[in-house]
């Protein structure tokens, strides 16, 4: 076949660095191909897409890209949102079966294939299916099954209409004709069948479509007017019509039966039953042949948080990650004790596609002030026992929320937004008075050695970017007063949950510093003041005479990377900072029961709910990756913790941004008269 410019042999050998600077952009993401971008490629939107992508209202981006050429560059993005996924095409696009595009040639032309793209195949399908994501993969769309009378055990076909103005209809060698074809040959062939009407599940809500009420009756078929999940669709039935909807892909890769009335780009290659032919397809593949060139060879993905390339992988891992909480949070969402300065932001991280949370009025809540409330959502230490009995009689579930151990630039208190959170169902991770979920992961849950090799690597990167929770202090670490052995004192917020429901056996600051030198009495013993308390907004601030007599040096706005660095043990009640130096390897002791100790990793209280003995990381796993939720600050994206680590590594900006308000105002202006004026801390 002689096809142009595609006369070069695949895979492409040529790389980036051999290209001209003027020309040179990224690479194909996705081994084991490289390609080249030239000024003639076309792009599209790929197949993994986030909501809100400019090109995701419509599949085909609006047929603009059929026959405009556009380069990466000139594909306007609004702020924060990144596409996830491109295919690029030198001869056509993969859409238009009018002409040849390189999808196709690479389809029916081979030399690609190796075991190892389709085992990558084989796993991305299985990855697709069994987390249900397509291409539309709003939260609003119902499950099909719910909208269907129970299954008597009769074949039940489903016909797929497609909006109008849909460019893939045309491109696809189809027209309208081609639905009213479908209705009367699924009547034909499955005259006994159970016939349904489903609008493309990848079509933008409240588009109309090509088949009404009365035409579906007409033919004996039943229109579902709700928009429909795709992989619900599938799993719904046996058969599938399509004209050119990716459904029927999809459905193929599931092992259903397709017939295709148009000629998409995954018809005419003998695993779809086509009711067109087109001639220049005459190679059979299998349905993860045809994946592995579309998704694995022929896309390009790009990490939407730094437009950095990537492989199909690591985008599907960051796909499921924003699904994930997209439909966590898809549902009406009361919240319960939250400051006002904290409303915009906790609106923004619990908010899903149709789903914006509402925030409860000050004062009582009453079980009716939870109708129709899907779940209420509190800040943990303003969760009141009215609240939780209103909740529990009203059957809503109540979550306990609270910052996450990787925070931000800056204090809560001095109202910085936090960039990570967590969402707690059974209590909370500081109240050691009762069981948390993480405390339950930490027990039983599973880890798996891939996640173990992933926390290996978050601990070794924020100990290489000196990350803590505040990421607050500019000093240097003083000289030592003496020789001897270090001991670290962090203090803590005196009136602190985690405190008080932490099981301290010790009381306060000062009683910590006694205690620590009576266990030590011929250590350096270095105090390092709580940053709220340093600022004057929290209580805890201890006694000079207090200092003089139990601490050799007190380190004053000194990051606690470096004061962990500094000592050779760390002693706390119940202070993250044991946490944290636990991730830089010191040997620690809790004075109280945070969520890190009792698991033989510390010397701590015991507690018998805490039986399992971790490595240090199994610890990171469960507490910084799979307990915690994560929102990249610059996009607003739901993000992996590693993202918010390179943020806080490159000093980002937007992870030492102030709420600006009065409240906000007020406490600067406070925290400037306490240190300077007052001279504490």
């Amino acid at each position: 076949m002689d096809h142009g410019k595609l006369k070069r042999l695949w895979p492409r050998t040529l790389s980036e660095a051999e290209l001209p600077a003027r020309r040179r952009s990224r690479r194909l993401g996705s081994d084991p191909t490289s390609r080249r971008v030239r000024l003639t490629d076309r792009w599209d939107e790929g197949f993994l897409r986030l909501a809100g992508s400019p090109l995701a209202e419509s599949p085909l981006a609006k047929s603009l890209l059929t026959k405009s050429l556009l380069t990466r560059s000139r594909l306007a993005r609004p702020r924060g949102r990144r596409n996830l996924s491109y295919i690029v095409d030198g001869l056509g696009i993969y859409y238009d079966a009018t002409a040849p595009s390189e999808l196709e040639v690479m389809i029916e032309e081979g030399g690609w294939e190796s075991e190892e793209i389709l085992a990558r195949a084989r796993r991305g399908i299985d990855r697709l299916r069994g987390r249900r994501l397509s291409l539309d993969n709003d939260p609003r769309r119902r499950d099909l099954a719910d909208l269907l009378a129970p299954a008597t055990g009769a074949t039940r076909v489903v016909i797929v209409d497609q909006p109008r103005g849909d460019p893939s209809i045309g491109f696809g060698l189809a027209g309208p004709v081609g639905f009213s074809g479908m209705l009367a040959a699924a009547a034909a062939e499955h005259p006994d069948a159970e016939r349904i009407v489903v609008m493309d599940p990848a079509a933008p809500p409240g588009r109309p479509g090509h088949i009404d009420a009365a035409a579906a009756a007409a033919a004996g078929a039943r229109l579902v007017a709700d928009p429909v999940a795709a992989w619900s669709v599938i799993e719904a039935s046996q058969r599938l019509y399509v004209l050119t909807s990716h459904v029927g892909f999809e459905a193929a890769l599931a092992g259903r039966a397709v017939s295709c009335f148009g000629m998409p780009f995954y018809a005419g290659w003998g695993f779809t039953e086509d009711r067109l032919h087109l001639a220049r397809r005459t190679r059979r593949r299998a349905p993860e042949e045809v994946f592995a060139a579309a998704y694995l060879v022929c896309s390009r993905y790009f990490e939407p948080y730094g437009g950095e390339p990537c492989r199909f992988e690591e985008a599907l891992d960051i796909l499921d990650l924003v699904v994930a909480r997209e439909r966590e949070n898809a549902v009406p969402t009361l919240c319960l004790g939250f400051s006002g300065w904290k409303r915009p932001w906790i609106g923004r991280t619990l908010a899903a596609p149709g789903f914006v949370p509402s925030f409860a009025r000050d004062g009582g809540l009453a079980p009716s002030d939870l109708d129709g409330i899907g779940r209420a959502v509190a800040w943990a230490s303003r969760t009141s026992d009215e609240a939780v009995a209103a909740c529990r009689a009203a059957g809503v579930p109540l979550l306990r929320m609270e910052d996450g151990f990787v925070r931000s630039v800056g204090l809560g208190v001095a109202l910085r937004p936090g960039a990570s959170h967590v969402l707690d169902a059974a209590g909370i991770y500081y109240d050691a008075t009762g069981p948390s979920d993480l405390e339950r992961l930490l027990e039983a849950g599973d880890l798996p050695p891939a996640l173990l090799a992933r926390a290996a690597r978050l601990r070794e990167s924020i100990v290489a970017a000196r990350v803590s929770k505040y990421n607050v202090g500019a000093g240097a670490v003083p000289p030592m007063p003496r020789p001897g052995p270090v001991v670290l004192v962090p203090g803590q917020v005196e009136n602190d949950a985690s405190i008080r429901l932490g099981g301290a056996t010790v009381a306060g600051n000062a009683a910590l510093l006694r205690r620590v030198r009576e266990r030590h009495p011929d250590a350096v013993i270095v105090f390092k003041p709580h940053p709220d308390v340093e600022a004057g907004l929290r209580p805890g601030w201890v006694a000079p005479e207090e200092l003089a007599r139990s601490a050799d040096l007190v380190l004053h706005d000194v990051p606690a990377a470096d004061a962990i660095e500094a000592a050779d043990r760390v002693e706390t009640m119940t202070s993250l900072i044991g946490f944290e130096a636990l991730l830089r390897g010191k040997p620690v002791t809790t004075h109280g029961l945070p969520f890190y100790a009792g698991w033989g990793l510390t010397e701590s209280p015991p507690c018998p709910r805490r039986t399992r003995r971790l490595t240090l990381d199994e610890l990171v796993a469960g507490a910084l990756i799979a307990y915690p939720r994560y929102v990249d600050p610059r996009t607003g994206l739901p993000c992996p913790p590693e993202v918010l680590v390179r943020r806080l590594a490159e000093g980002d900006p937007e992870m030492s941004r102030r709420v600006h308000s009065a409240e906000a105002v007020m406490k600067q202006v406070w925290s400037l008269v306490w240190r300077r004026v007052l001279g504490r801390g």
